[in-house]
């Protein structure tokens, strides 16, 4: 067998057009329809009304709110019983270092 090609060579770094931001709305829940693992492995920077927030569960920038969890409380199904708060939403992934290009509604 001579066939020197590898499929672990992805040398090249993903070419992207336009600036790497994250989607404009995602959940951190599998059972939503807005749930992306991949997108989520590289970290996610939330901004909430000005202020830098860990405990977002969902988002969406187009429609300006976030899915924070309430306290401890879960529903009959075990699943966080979240609310939903409204403001300017800013995301950005923070596998980008310092400065990273930010996805906000313009």
């Amino acid at each position: 067998m001579g066939a020197a090609m590898s499929e672990e060579t992805s040398e090249n770094p993903a070419a992207t057009s336009g600036a790497d931001v994250p989607p404009d709305h995602l959940s951190v829940n599998p059972r939503s329809p807005f749930f992306d693992a991949q997108k989520l492995q590289r970290g996610i920077g939330i901004r909430f009304k000005d202020r830098v927030r860990t405990d977002v569960e969902e988002y969406s920038i187009s429609e300006g709110w976030v899915r924070v969890q309430a306290g401890k409380t879960v529903d009959r199904k075990g699943q966080p019983l979240t609310i939903k708060l409204t403001g300017p939403v800013e995301a950005w992934y923070e596998d980008l270092g310092e400065n990273p290009p930010v996805a906000k509604k313009g």
